[in-house]
């Protein structure tokens, strides 16, 4: 997320960097910009996070592209010498600061347009998700029971499964959690258990999910199960080598999903 100058949220999906003519970039001006501060080449490097022979390179090929010299060096005399930039140097500088700023203004323009799309917008923000969790599933909270401790949320994904999580008083009351806002679930994979039918009333877990094994890759320790959920969604599950055995699962084989309703983390739109 970004903030502007009015306080306003705007959510960043569009992002891009300025580059003139194929080669001058906000590293090349930087180091312009440090060449005229310090009136140094070495102590421009530095500050750049550069090695002297780096950024001489920069300037060399930034000077032999351009029809006047940018950056001049003078060695010897009573100042001993020193790098600094010529009026075309300091000129280039200018215009790439003005058109950054107008640059960073039409990407900001372009992301405000995005976010007016609620279709767009609830898209984008199921692809920019990042997690260590294994899986993710979105749905829809379509009922909220309140306890005295914590609150039961039903959440109901894309195809109709329905999932119920349990949330403290405090992340409802903070996050002000509503019937109707989209929502994420992340589950990590070694939370999920895999059962067959005929042993599925053994468990006491109320998130129980029918599903079909499509994939099982096994090494020394454990194996991990991909299997597909009724409504196309897809969950991993990390089962060890006993567990596999007992089970006897094979790709094809129609087996349960099930974990208890404090294993999802509850994620909304804020």
């Amino acid at each position: 997320m970004t903030e502007n100058k009015n306080n306003d949220i705007t959510p960043i999906w569009i992002e891009g960097d300025l580059r003139l003519a194929g080669a001058l970039d906000n590293r090349v001006i930087g180091l312009l910009k440090a060449i005229e501060q310090s009136g140094s080449l070495n102590q421009a490097a530095k500050q750049v996070g550069l090695s002297y022979k780096g950024a001489w390179q920069i300037i060399e090929r930034a000077n032999n592209s351009s029809p006047k010299t940018l950056v001049a060096t003078a060695t010897g005399g009573l100042k001993g010498g020193g790098t600094c930039l010529t009026e075309a140097g300091r000129t280039l500088v200018t215009l790439f600061t003005d058109l950054k700023q107008q640059h960073q203004l039409f990407i900001k323009q372009l992301n405000r347009s995005l976010t007016e799309n609620p279709d767009t917008v609830l898209l984008l923000q199921r692809l920019i998700v990042k997690t260590s969790a294994r899986n993710q599933l979105f749905g829809r909270i379509i009922d909220i029971h309140t306890g005295a401790v914590n609150s039961e949320v039903i959440v109901k994904l894309k195809r109709g499964e329905y999932i119920n999580v349990t949330v403290s008083l405090s992340f409802l009351n903070e996050t002000g959690l509503m019937v109707g806002s989209d929502a994420i679930l992340l589950i990590n994979s070694t939370d999920i258990t895999l059962v067959v039918s005929d042993s599925i009333n053994q468990f006491s877990a109320c998130n129980r999910l029918p599903c079909r094994v499509i994939n099982i890759q096994e090494n020394k320790i454990n194996a991990e199960i991909i299997v597909l959920l009724e409504g196309g969604e897809t969950l991993t599950v990390t089962n060890s080598q006993e567990g596999m055995q007992n089970l006897e699962l094979k790709i094809g084989m129609t087996v349960w999903a099930i974990f208890k309703s404090n294993v999802p983390i509850l994620g909304v739109k804020l």
